[in-house]
């Protein structure tokens, strides 16, 4: 990302509404027995302008196509493959989601019974029998949640970041110690500022 100005705020505001815009539409399809429809590419959009590397596995993965792709109020980006399997909207459980959080100071799973292993050159954190990895690296953590942990384990191989230039497979970069993200307040948490009444 050497070399590229980051996005003003205004673009980013505007890639972030019309993701939200396009995932409220499409968010619906998973509660009814109508199978999922793959997103428009614009919505990966707010992917690419994030000021940290966002993970993905491209466009499709073993034959599963992105069906959903948000932001949480948290910073962090989820993309989802496949068709919900159980649940309804709301309590979409897909085959495969990858989530790229830039609060480093928190590894997912790390407080439940796991194991620890290398992934592409980077300690992470194994959960869930296999289907749950989450992997510090940078000043990010990739989680993955699969259906079977040979999904997860595959997924763990081939994820790079949407917005950055990377080889599947290649080695992860080293975690680096805490960003502070976590401890910076959210843009709906910082109030307005004051102005004097005319």
């Amino acid at each position: 990302m050497r070399g590229r100005r980051p996005p003003s705020a205004g673009s980013r505001r505007s890639a972030l509404a019309l993701l939200l815009a396009l995932c409220a539409g499409a968010g619906g399809a998973c509660g009814n027995s109508v199978q999922d429809q793959p997103i428009p590419h614009n919505t990966l959009e707010a992917l690419l302008l994030a000021h940290y590397r966002v993970y993905w596995l491209g466009r499709s993965f073993q034959g599963m196509a992105i069906t959903e792709a948000a932001r949480d109020p948290s910073g962090a980006f989820s993309v989802q493959y496949g068709d919900c399997l159980q649940g309804g909207q709301g309590t979409c459980v897909p085959p495969l989601r990858v989530v790229t959080s830039p609060d480093n100071s928190f590894v997912p799973g790390a407080s439940a019974p796991h194991s620890t292993r290398s992934i592409r050159g980077a300690p992470a954190v194994v959960a869930q029998r296999g289907r749950a990895i989450a992997i510090p690296t940078g000043g990010v953590v990739v989680a993955i949640y699969g259906l079977t942990p040979r999904l997860a384990a595959a997924a763990a191989q081939r994820a790079v970041p949407i917005n950055a230039s990377a080889e599947p497979g290649a080695p992860l970069p080293a975690r680096v110690p805490d960003t502070g993200f976590g401890a910076t307040p959210l843009p709906a948490q910082i109030p307005p500022p004051l102005r004097p009444f005319h």
